[in-house]
């Protein structure tokens, strides 16, 4: 599933517009993607949390050449789901 399958499955499902339900994913998204930025952690009990971990400068390997490169620190979004949607996949 896209983002377009997505709009138009929440529309249809809400009983709103397209435009409407695009409206409401962009600003789900936003609101996760600031609150991740300022440090929170989201989350959706019974579907999941989404948090910030900090990964650290390390040294790693060009796997054509052999050579040592070195890798840069940078934060990475981290999701776990929640215990609702792991017993739905399952």
């Amino acid at each position: 599933m896209n983002k377009t399958n997505l709009i138009d499955s929440m529309a249809e499902d809400a009983g709103i517009s397209k435009a409407a339900a695009k409206k409401a994913l962009e600003s789900f998204l936003e609101n996760i993607e600031g609150a991740l930025k300022k440090g929170d952690r989201v989350s959706l009990v019974g579907f999941g949390s989404w948090s910030v971990s900090k990964r650290a400068a390390r040294e790693g390997r060009n796997p054509q050449t052999g050579k040592t490169i070195k890798i840069a620190a940078k934060n990475v979004v981290k999701f776990k789901a929640g215990s609702d949607l792991q017993k739905s996949v399952n």
